[in-house]
């Protein structure tokens, strides 16, 4: 009898756990790899927990259309986790916005995504003078602590194996014909796969010990996302103001509050890793690197930017000025490097060309878990 197929998948984020649901559904015995004590701990939780429907995306046509397309899946497979007892509200800023509303209007309408104008309560909550129009759109959220829950039920269920507090250490082929990897762990023990997907997004180049075999190149951020405690009157309202230095604020479902970040205070630390670049201090860890930042404060709070937000936010929206701080999630947000001029948010899919079964893995949004699969099958499928 032939013996059944083997993959690693290092990172047990939510697209590390998915692949390898995906992958022992096709019939691998998975093996799941996770640095920390738990799954969906990281920048898995740490996020706006927005499921993108598209109108986020007004300057990245594709990036939109797939988010409009995979939001159907995502419910399908993880309605458990949706969100949508809220009334999501976008407004277009009449100065400083990259997108007026009639662009914003044609936007949705080429690529198919409902628009409504938004009733007269919920405009009433902008002022009109920084406001050019508002929208009612689809745009739920997701609760990251029930996803988790979800993707741990389904692993059981396939039984998936699953090694916690295991770092991923190196890499390197098993044999000379290189169709198996070996995997080396901190702990010293060492496993052995037909194929290894490497889904370690912010660590992705350090997945051997800093010899950066995706050789990506990565921006990084040390984003904060701040928690507060809405006003009444936005209790059941997400609000988003595009499209430039702008804010949003909406349900963050974990913790019973509302989550606000700031295209311009959100960000607090950006740099550039990866294949090209030299200075040795961007290619440290990303997780020392905030470490650090976070380490040479006091206490969180003393670096937490949540009062300018909520200063800016409400010019725009009044009653913000009443939001009350709770706390403030602070996390290393990677996206690739070249994305910085039409807000696309492309799929980092690399098979390494020494081991070529050896895949890494970058997506932005969590919806992108739907083309990255299709992206898997393909690459496997020609290889099994």
């Amino acid at each position: 009898m032939e013996r059944a197929k083997k993959a690693i998948v290092v990172g047990g984020g939510f697209y590390g756990t998915a692949i390898a649901v995906h992958l022992a559904e096709r019939g691998f015995a998975v093996t799941v790899v996770e640095r920390g004590p738990q799954l969906l701990s990281r920048a898995s939780f740490a996020n706006q927990a927005r499921l993108h429907n598209g109108y986020h995306y007004p300057r990245s046509f594709r990036t939109a259309i797939r988010s409009r397309a995979n939001l159907p899946h995502f419910r399908k497979l993880f309605g458990i986790a949706v969100e949508d007892r809220f009334r999501a509200l976008y407004a277009i800023a009449r100065d400083g916005s990259k997108v007026s509303a009639r662009h914003f209007q044609r936007f949705c309408a080429a690529a198919r995504i409902p628009l409504r104008p938004a009733k007269r309560p919920d405009r009433n909550i902008f002022d009109s003078r920084l406001i050019e129009d508002v929208y009612e759109v689809d745009e739920p959220a997701f609760n990251a602590e029930v996803l988790k829950a979800e993707i741990t039920r389904m692993i059981s269920a396939r039984n998936v194996r699953l090694l916690l507090n295991s770092p991923a250490e190196g890499i390197r082929p098993a044999t000379l014909s290189e169709k198996t990897l070996e995997i080396r762990l901190a702990s010293g023990e060492s496993l052995q796969a037909d194929w290894v997907f490497n889904c370690t997004y912010a660590s992705l180049n350090h997945i051997d010990g800093g010899r950066n075999i995706a050789r990506a190149r990565l921006r990084h951020q040390i984003a904060e996302v701040a928690l507060i405690r809405p006003p009444a009157e936005l209790h059941d309202r997400g609000i988003t103001v595009l499209d430039g230095p702008f804010f949003s604020t909406m349900p963050f479902p974990p913790r019973a509050l509302h989550s606000l970040t700031h295209v311009r205070h959100s960000h607090h630390v950006t740099w550039i890793e990866g294949f090209g670049v030299q200075e040795a201090s961007t290619n440290r860890h990303p997780f020392a690197v905030l470490e650090d930042y976070l380490g040479s404060a006091t206490t969180t709070k003393q670096r937490s930017r949540v009062e300018w937000m909520i200063r800016d936010a409400r010019r725009f929206v009044p009653a913000l000025g009443a939001a009350q701080p709770v706390e403030s999630l602070f996390e290393v947000k990677t996206l690739v490097a070249e994305t910085e001029i039409d807000d696309a948010r492309p799929i980092y899919f690399r098979r390494d060309a020494e081991m070529p079964r050896l895949i890494s893995i970058l997506g932005s949004k969590i919806d992108n878990i739907f083309d990255i699969l299709s992206y898997i099958d393909d690459a496997i499928g020609t290889s099994l």
